[in-house]
This record gives structure tokens, sequence and C-alpha cells, in this order.
């Protein structure tokens, strides 16, 4: 009873937490779901293995609706014994989004608690973690597994701090479980960043140890938790092997060309460019939207004031009250140097005060490893803006050329400012510190965070960049003129100045809080309840900003996000094999024809990497030879008249075809160019490599000869090809050697690239019956290593909790 009795503060949090997660994202107690564009370009990717799926009850790997054909392992594919997956579902019992938001809340109270911090000033910090803007929006925009991957955060630091503190069955339990958890979320990314804070964290507690003297145990704890880190790894290898297996055929791998399409020389070939890593680098000064939300106007798609300056001077440019009203909905009012942002990643004056007020009052290694992380995720965050870290860890650090957008390292300090703030409060409201420190650090923080936005307000005019102007600005000048532009500024000037003076007020307000506690006129209860008021009011306030209600549709909606048009009804009357091109928007980033067709385009942000070459040689100039060797027999385009058309492409080569000709290729730069201007129905180009494969010494021609597609799975497919002497086929199909084999007449044979992305397959003369599965070893290998994982994991838990109850019975005896 007394344990229970223990547990209720943790049930009632938890079932508050439900609440808060229920009454933000409320439509979903409606039924609705909240749109997010970047699961509806999923939706459309995934479609085609979804629909296998349920038709079939099997699971494919493979999906021709994207791309010409990739892997699924990043659309969606479920493995076999993936264990921590259903664990992961467990714990996201509620509607999406507030599954994730519900996340955030929990996990960050069990670190919390792990840190001894009490369970009010807990719930104070998860909610502060939990409504912190940027992690709203990214649930907003449909960023999802990086809310996913975000929201476990907490819970392995939980792991690895409770490990060194000697906890180790526990720690090792919860690190284990938590990684593990980490990994399923598949935004490597973010575990990437992690690991980052993790080293931050690694270092401190070692020379912590080094000076107490403490090694061994350093160095146990760190066994312990290697240990359990190659079973979380383990318990994912399925995944893991899968996405770095296509990784290294995407466009996150090592490329082979070393040429542009206008023949200069490539920028590396492994990796991301540096300007693709650094694209989205958050601006020095724009990092104070931490502090101010909208310091820089807010986001890329956030409307300027309906009454302000603008406004007037556009009816003064004889525009109706009604056009002008309309017309300042789409000019920006974000003037940082990003292409697209969201919504500013706003923490909260709150707790940028309290986080400050706790350096001055938290002492020892969690200060070091906390401040450390922050300092480094902030540089990082900066990119081009600060080129020589950036560019040090681009070149040294291994893995770091794998990403983009640089500006989401601020993750970290989302997850380190609230952890700091609440640790610093919980020095406050407790005996550790002299009253007149904490006194003297109550008025250092008011001094700094105030200060600063005292400056800021009245010191605007006279400080380096903020200027309130855009790098857009010049092209609205040239068409609009220079008033209306300075008007625009003006209300840039506005929203930061009205924002400004909300974060000064919502600090004095918080120091008047911390001070009426430390005068001993608030009660702690008190005080707590109202910074955690004040908390919501400044978060809540900032979030409804850029996701609500509005932002709420039917299921219906999202289940179905696109729907079938003239043209797409009169495709798919055609029901042959086939592949479609939709050039009413960019191909390449749209899972609209994937929804519907086959398509050549999609959207991913790690499309198959030849492909994307393909794309930027040659089908991005309307190369439609490329076109016709991936049979695009239909090509959406916009009619003359508006709205989508299909034109029938009469020259698509069809599923497979014998060439007359073979051009060797000694390079991959060759090997892509020798495209350019090619009849590949009559001509194949294949790569050196492969010229043993090859045992044609020259083709003889048949005109009788012919090959068909007759089945058509999407992981499985078989032709039947007749011929009067040996034949080189080439298949409209892509290139995946790691799962595809090709069986002739049941007998399993080597197949070969060409044209840079196609299948080929020499063929002798005869009859023949040609099949196509893919078999990825990896599903298989990954699969065994899982389970495996899951049987360790299980009986080492229960061995260490067998030996550690076995020590108390016989201490107790003792």
């Amino acid at each position: 009873m007394q344990r229970l009795k223990g547990f209720l503060p943790h049930l009632i949090v938890l079932l508050l937490f439900v609440i808060a997660s229920l009454a933000y994202f409320n439509p979903v107690l409606q039924g609705k779901k909240i749109f997010q564009s970047d699961i509806v370009q999923y939706t459309g990717m995934a479609k085609q293995q979804n629909d296998y799926r349920e038709a079939t009850g099997e699971e494919t790997y493979w999906t021709n609706s994207a791309f010409g054909g990739m892997p699924t392992y990043q659309l969606g594919a479920k493995y076999p014994y993936n264990f921590i997956k259903k664990l992961d579902l467990t714990l996201r019992f509620l509607p999406r989004p507030a599954d994730y938001l519900f996340l955030y809340f929990i996990s960050i109270y069990i670190l919390f608690l792990v840190l001894k911090i009490d369970f009010r000033l807990a719930f104070l910090g998860a909610l502060a973690f939990g409504f912190s803007t940027y992690l709203i929006i990214i649930l907003g925009v449909g960023h999802n597994a990086k809310a996913h991957a975000i929201a476990y955060m907490p819970l392995v630091l939980s792991g690895i701090i409770l490990t060194f503190r000697g906890k180790y069955l526990w720690g090792f339990l919860l690190t284990t479980v938590a990684l593990a958890l980490e990994l399923v979320a598949n935004h490597f990314q973010m575990t990437y960043y992690l690991l980052m804070l993790v080293i931050c964290l690694g270092i401190a507690y070692l020379v912590d140890a080094y000076r107490k003297k403490k090694l061994p145990h350093f160095f146990r704890s760190v066994a312990i938790m290697l240990a359990g880190v190659l079973i979380a790894v383990g318990l994912n290898a399925t995944n893991i092997l899968a996405t770095k297996e296509y990784a290294d055929a995407s466009t996150r791998g090592k490329s082979e060309l070393t040429i542009n399409p206008d023949g200069s020389p490539k920028e590396g070939s492994g990796g991301l460019s540096y300007d693709y890593i650094t694209e989205y680098s958050y601006g020095k000064l724009e990092s104070l939207n931490l502090f101010i939300p909208r310091f820089m106007g807010g986001g890329t798609s956030e409307p300027l004031p309906e009454d302000g300056n603008t406004l007037d001077e556009l009816i003064k440019l004889g525009a109706s009250p009604q056009e002008a009203a309309e017309i300042v909905t789409q000019l920006p009012v974000y003037w940082g140097d990003q292409p697209i942002v969201a919504a500013p990643a706003y923490i909260g004056a709150i707790m940028i005060f309290l986080a400050v007020l706790a350096l001055f009052l938290v002492k020892g290694r969690i200060k070091w490893w906390l401040t450390a992380g922050m300092i480094l995720s902030l540089l990082l965050s900066w990119g081009d803006n600060f080129s020589f870290l950036t560019e040090f860890f681009i070149d040294n650090v291994p893995l770091y050329d794998k990403f983009r957008a640089v500006s989401s390292i601020q993750v970290l300090i989302e997850l380190i400012i609230p952890v700091l703030a609440v640790v610093g409060l919980h020095q406050y409201f407790n005996d550790f510190v002299k009253p007149e420190q904490r006194q003297k650090a109550l008025l250092w923080a008011t001094g700094i965070t105030g200060g600063l936005a005292l400056v800021l307000l009245l010191g605007k005019s006279a400080i380096p960049g903020l200027d309130f102007a855009s790098p857009y600005d010049q092209e609205l000048r040239d068409q609009l003129g220079t008033p209306l532009v300075e008007a625009i500024r003006d209300d840039r000037a506005s929203l930061f100045t009205m924002d400004a003076i909300r974060s000064l007020i919502f600090v004095l307000l918080t120091a008047a809080v911390l001070w009426y506690f430390l005068k001993q006129k608030l009660r702690q209860n008190t005080a707590i309840a109202i910074l955690a008021i004040l908390i919501v009011i400044d978060l809540v306030g900032v979030d409804r900003r850029y996701v609500n209600n509005d932002d709420f549709v039917s299921a219906r909606l999202m289940d179905q996000p696109f729907q079938k048009s003239p043209a797409d009804l009169q495709i798919l009357e055609d029901d042959g094999h086939y592949r479609v091109y939709d050039i009413t928007t960019n191909p390449f980033s749209s899972g609209r024809a994937s929804y519907f067709h086959n398509a050549l385009g999609g959207y991913h942000a790690a499309k198959p990497g030849r492909i994307q070459d393909l794309d930027e040689f040659y089908l991005a100039e309307g190369g439609i030879g490329i076109l016709n060797m991936f049979n695009v027999r239909y090509i959406i385009g916009e009619s003359p008249n508006g709205g989508p058309v299909a034109q029938r492409n009469p020259f698509a080569n069809g599923n497979a075809w014998f060439v007359e000709n073979i051009l060797l290729a000694e390079n991959a730069n060759e090997e892509i160019l020798l495209l350019d201007s090619l009849d590949t129905k009559k001509t194949a180009v294949v790569h050196n490599r492969f010229k043993e494969a090859l045992p044609l010494a020259e083709i003889v021609r048949d005109s009788t000869a012919s090959i068909d597609l007759v089945e058509v799975k999407p992981d499985y497919l078989v032709y039947e090809s007749s011929s009067r002497s040996p034949q080189l086929a080439v298949f409209s199909e892509v290139y995946y050697p790691n799962g595809w084999n090709a069986y002739i007449d049941g007998t399993k044979t080597d197949h070969i690239r060409a044209n840079y992305a196609l299948r080929a397959l020499p063929l002798p003369a005869g009859n023949h019956r040609i099949e196509f599965k893919f078999e990825p070893k990896v599903i298989r290998t990954g699969s065994t290593i899982a389970l495996v994982s899951f049987i360790i994991l299980i009986l080492v838990f229960g061995a260490g909790l067998w030996f550690f109850r076995r020590k108390e019975k016989n201490d107790s005896e003792t």
C-alpha cells in the first residue's frame, strides 16, 4: 500500500500528460487528423506496398511506384521479430500526433526523476520541453520520424546517468531499451546528434571520475552500456542493415561520378555536398529567436499584420482594401537567410531566464556537459555562418557529411535548456544554496535576460544586422517600389517589438515569482504552480500561431490525400505495366503520381542516387530518351485550358527489349554521358566492369526475337523470351543488385547494369522463362540478429535480476 501511495503522484502526472496531449490536439477526439504535408507525400509513396500488404497479407520490400523502383526500407517496411517496434507502438497509444507529444512529456519526466528532481518540478520541466515551439511545429509539418527520435532522447540519457550512478542492472535495462526505441524511430540524424551530446556527457563523467579516483567504476559503467548498445543495435539490426545498404545506393552514399552535368568537377564523391549540407544554416543573430519568437519575423509563411503599414501602403498604390488584405498575406514577414522556416525555434523566454539562473546555481559535471552540448549545438547550427567549425566537422568527423539541414542540431538546445533550467530551479527551491547566493543569482539572471530584451528594444536601430531587411527585398523593391518595402520592414519591426516586450514581461513575472518565494511571501507549491502556468501560457501562446485546430482535417483527407484527376482516370484504363511522369509539379518532389501509378518521380529525402543523377543530367532538361528507356508510357502535363492532361508517349521502349549494339564505358562519367541522344531501343551502354559477363562477341540481329512481360508483382517479375541467337535483353527496371536475383528457366544467373541504371541479362538462343525475384539477404540476416538479441536481453536481464536479489538476500541474512 505504501509503495502504491508513492507511485500515486506519478500516476497523476501521467494522467495529466495524457490530458495535456489530447487538449492541445483536441480535434483528434473528433476523429480528425492533422494535415501534415510530409505525411501526405509519404502516403503517396507507400500506397503500393500498403495495398499489397492488405491484399495478400505479405510484406514486399520493393515498390515500383516511385523513382522507377526502390526498396521500401525507408517507407514503413515491417520486419520479422521486430519486438521493440511492438513496445514502441504500445507506448504511442494516443492518436497521432498527441502520441508524440505524450512521448515528449513522459520521456523527459523520467530523466528528471533519474536526476532526483522533485516530481512537481519534473512535471513543470516536461511541459516546457513538450511545448517547445520547434517540437510542436515538426509535428505540424509531418516530421514524425524526427519527433519520434527526439522524444526518446531524454530516455537514453536517463539510462546512461543511472548506470554511471552505479545502478548497473536498471541502468543497463533502461539504456538498452531506450536506445532500441531511439533507433526504431529511424531518424539517424537525430540519433547522431544525441551521440554528440552523450560524448559531452561521457567526457564530463570521465574527468569527474579521474578527479575522484573512480576510473574503475567509470570504465565498468561504460562496458555495461556498450553491451546494452550492442543489444539495442541488434534489436534494430534489420532496419539498420537495410538502411545502410540502401543509403550506399542513395544520394547519401558515394557517387562514382566525378563531373557535374555542365562538365565541371564534382565537389567530393562521398556524402552530401557542402552547399546542400549547409543550405539551412541558422543565422548568428537569428539564434535570438530562441528568446524572442518573432525576432526575425517568425515563419516564412507567416503573414504581416493586417492593420500595419504595408496594408496602408498597398491601398495608396491603388489596391482595394480586400486586395490589399490578400496581398499582405503573401508578402514575406521572415527576413532571415534560410530558404524556408516553418516557425521560430522558440524555447521560451521563461526557460532561457531559468537556464541563465541555473548557470549561477548549478555546480559539477551536469552543468559542464549541458553547457558544452549547448554551445556545440549552437555553433554547429550556424553552418555556413560559422564555416570554420562546419568545414572541420564535414572533413574530419565520421558521418557528419551524411546529413543536411545543420540548423536542426538545435534540437539539442531544445532538450538542454529545459533540463538545465529545472535543475537550477531544484537548487533554488531547496537549501543547497544560501539565500544570499540565490538572491544574487536571481538579480544577475534578471539583469542579463531582461537587460538583453531592453537593449534589443531600445537600441535595435544601432545593432548591426538588425535592419529587418530580407534577402528578397530588392526583388520586391524592383516590382513594387521602395515605399512598400520600407512599410514591410516597419511591420517586421513592429512584430519584433511586440514579441520583445512579451519576452521581457515573462522574464519579469518569473523573476517576481522567484523573488517573492525567496522572501517567503509565496509557498513553494504556489510558486511552482504559477511558474508552470506562465510557461504554458508563454509556449502554447506561440505554438498556437503555427499549429492549431485549423490544421486538422477529416481523417479521409489524410488517408486518401490525392483525388483522381481526369488524366489519372484516363491512364488507369490502361492495365499494362508502364511508368508515368508527372510534370505538373517537380516530379522529384511529389508523391502524388506514386499514389496512383508506377512513377518515375517521387518524394524522398534520400532518393536513389543513379536516378537523381539521370534527373540532373537529362530529365531536368526534358530528356525524352531517359523516359523511353524507363518505359514511361504517359506524361502528365498542363492542358492549354488548365488542369492536368495525360499525353501518351509513343516512343516508350516497353518492358524489355533486345539491343543490337553494346557500347562499353570505362567509368561512370562515360557511362552517363554516352546516354546523350542515344537510341536506347537499339544500343545499350554497359560499364567495362561487366564486360566479362557479356559472352557475346557480337550480337546477331534476330528480327523474329521477342521478349514479353507475363507476370508482375512488386517484388517478382516474369518474362518469356524467344530468339534464334544469343541476345542481350535490357529491362526497364532499376538495377539494384542487393536483393534482385535473375533466374533463367529456374537457374539463378548473374544480371548486369545497362544504361547507367537499368537491368540487363544475356540470354542464350531458344525459348526461355526469365524471373526477377527480390530476395534481400539483409532482411533474413537482420531478422535473425534481432531475434537472437531479444533472447540475449531477456537472459541477461533475468540473470542480473536473479543475481541482485540473491545478493540482497545474502546481505539481509548477514
